[in-house]
């Protein structure tokens, strides 16, 4: 009999379906306005602390909704933004110490709904609110420590093979190497040729060899620098649990940094400017840190204080920058005592063993660098930045270390986590420096949302109007299935980890709304033509879905590719628009041939039907 459902069409309707408006349901709970505490360098957040910042919170007589300890951070949801801005007052005054108090927009999602992974759509930042910034990436920074590190290479790899040489001077932008006779320049100059293929060798005197980086390799050193920024900007947000990051390449040393949900601008910035290097140096053992104290300090050594405020001398040679670290994690020793383990990749495990090999039983110093800058720019109209470095942890060698290793000799689990924090983070490749900032209110966000939800509604009505008058119980089958569309639309765009609704993506959704009736409209008016043409109810029925799908499927695949390539070589808006487009004709292609059918068969299928209300 023509026009009936199988059971699989119908469990999956109403299990695709079901999916989505289950995970859809989490942005029906909206989210509250919240104040977040997490803790800096120097200080810890206990669950002791919600007590004390429950009782600051009372004496202002703000009651929260909730106060939330997880992930060594406490979140206190308030009723509104006022509230909010008299708590985040409040909590910076109460709490003495390197502690972070910031404004912030928590998911009321319920608890049950989390445990099955339910979240509410990312929003962007013109829809909710939040902080922009540009940060530009000092380019001479990152070639000076790369023609640093060549320089330190070319010496550990030419006593290795045995050819001497008087010195290795790194300048500007190449490294002097000088031999001692001819014969050693040409044997040194073949071997460096073989090594470092992408640098360029060159005699400049009788017994001078000049290295300079090739220009494919400098524009490789410039694009992993602003690929390693970026990668590490997001790991340090992420990781301090501030928000979900968007970030982006602008340019060839710029980088887009967007805060969706952050309203406090100063506290952002103290996060994005925490970001640092890390190098590992030895320390002197063959000088006396006080006649360096006092002026005498030897050539090829430097001091630099620790946290404590007390010299320490250090070797120039820099061993290992945090760039090669790939995980560290805080633990405890065979002794109960707290440390760090260490994980480097294959270069810097190499490094590492032959920095060690020679020096167990030395005291190994990890150097923590900021950059920061002093407001002023050179005569390239870059920023000047000024380096402020501090040993963070002194450990003595016990053994030839490889890509493996631990730190120990740590006060607390807390400097653990702390340096671990640091390391697993990584280490900027070159110095970043926030050049612009803008900050979205959520106000204006607030009317963007209204704004853009108002275009949804009206569009909806319209058409379902339409639908209903013009195809009368056939439109009310078309009206279920756009509902269910835009339902998809929501869930999908709330199950995608990295999906965003922004401006242009509502803008998106309202031209789905007016699209996803196109496939009905096309199936009723061949249901009507086989009608006229004599066909019985259940003949046009049949025949009207199966002729019509060659041509819904074309004019949607074509859209589809052109919101394809929209999110290939588009950015910012114009991925927005493109991901809500394709989300939307994929889900309408599902509504409109598969759920509308199983409709209509449920209603009419297989039943002596003389007429049909279409």
């Amino acid at each position: 009999m023509l026009n009936k459902n199988s059971i699989w069409k119908v469990l999956t309707v109403i299990l695709v379906i079901g999916i989505c408006a289950l995970y859809a349901l989490p942005n029906l709970y909206g989210e509250d306005h919240a104040v977040q505490i997490s803790a800096g360098r120097d200080a810890t957040v206990t669950e002791q602390m919600v007590d004390e910042v429950t009782q600051a919170l009372s004496e202002k007589n703000i009651t929260p909704k909730r106060v939330e300890f997880e992930n060594e951070q406490i979140l206190v949801r308030l009723d509104n933004a006022e509230n909010q801005l008299v708590a985040r007052e409040t909590l910076e005054q109460t709490l003495s110490g390197d502690y972070y108090v910031a404004m912030n927009l928590a998911p009321d999602t319920p608890a049950w709904l989390e445990d099955l992974g339910g979240t509410p759509m990312k929003l962007g930042l013109d829809l909710r609110g939040g902080v922009h910034f540009l940060m530009e990436v000092d380019m001479s920074e990152v070639i000076l420590k790369s023609l640093e590190d060549a320089e330190s290479s070319f010496r550990t790899q030419l006593r290795e093979e045995d050819l001497r040489y008087r010195t290795v001077v790194q300048r500007d932008n190449y490294v002097d190497i000088t031999f001692r006779d001819e014969d050693t320049l040409d044997s040194a100059e073949f071997f460096l040729r073989n090594q470092f293929r992408d640098l360029t060798f060159e005699q400049v005197g009788d017994l001078e060899l000049r290295a300079t980086f090739s220009e494919a390799k400098l524009q490789q050193i410039r694009d992993n620098a602003v690929k390693q920024n970026i990668t590490i900007i997001r790991n340090r947000v992420n990781q301090l649990g501030v928000a979900e990051p968007l970030v982006q390449k602008q340019g060839a040393d710029r980088i887009v940094v967007q805060l969706p949900g952050i309203q406090d601008t100063a506290r952002a910035k103290e996060i994005l400017n925490a970001t640092a290097t890390l190098e590992f140096r030895m320390v002197d053992q063959d000088n006396d840190v006080r006649d360096a104290v006092a002026g005498r300090v030897p050539p090829g050594s430097m001091i630099i204080e620790d946290q404590q405020g007390r010299p320490q001398l250090l070797e120039k040679r820099v061993m290992l920058t945090g760039s090669h670290i790939v995980d560290a994690t805080a633990g405890v020793d065979e002794y109960g005592l707290p440390n760090v383990n260490i994980s480097l990749d294959s270069e810097g495990g190499s490094k590492m063993s032959r920095g060690t090999r020679g020096n167990i039983g030395n005291p190994m110093a990890t150097v923590f660098i900021e950059y920061k800058a002093t407001g002023e720019r050179n005569e390239d109209d870059k920023l000047i930045f000024e380096k402020h470095q501090e040993v963070i942890n002194v450990a003595t060698i016990r053994a030839q270390l490889g890509s493996k290793f631990q730190i120990t000799g740590l006060d607390s689990p807390r400097e653990a986590r702390d340096l671990a924090l640091l390391l697993r983070a990584g280490a900027l490749i070159a110095p970043i420096q926030i050049v612009e900032e803008r900050t979205v209110g959520p106000s204006l966000g607030k009317e963007n949302i209204e704004l853009g939800m108002q275009a949804i509604i009206y569009g909806l009505v319209a058409v379902l109007a339409f639908m209903l008058v013009y195809y009368k119980a056939f439109g009310v089958v078309a009206n279920i299935a756009l509902a269910s569309n835009l339902v998809m639309i929501v869930g999908i765009m709330s199950m995608i980890p990295g999906a965003t609704l922004t401006l242009p993506g509502m803008a998106g959704i309202v031209l789905t709304v007016g699209m996803a009736v196109d496939a009905n409209v096309l199936i009723f008016e061949r249901i009507r033509e086989e009608l006229r043409d004599g066909r019985s109810p259940q003949q046009a029925i049949h025949h009207g879905y199966d002729s019509a799908f060659s041509t819904i499927l074309d004019a949607n695949i074509t859209t589809f590719i052109a919101g394809l390539i929209l999110f290939a070589v588009g950015t910012g808006p114009i991925k927005g628009f493109s991901i809500t487009l394709m989300i939307g004709i994929a889900t309408s292609m599902f509504t409109a041939i598969l759920a509308t059918r199983v409709i209509v068969n449920a209603i009419w299928g297989g039943k002596r039907v003389k007429k049909l209300a279409i």
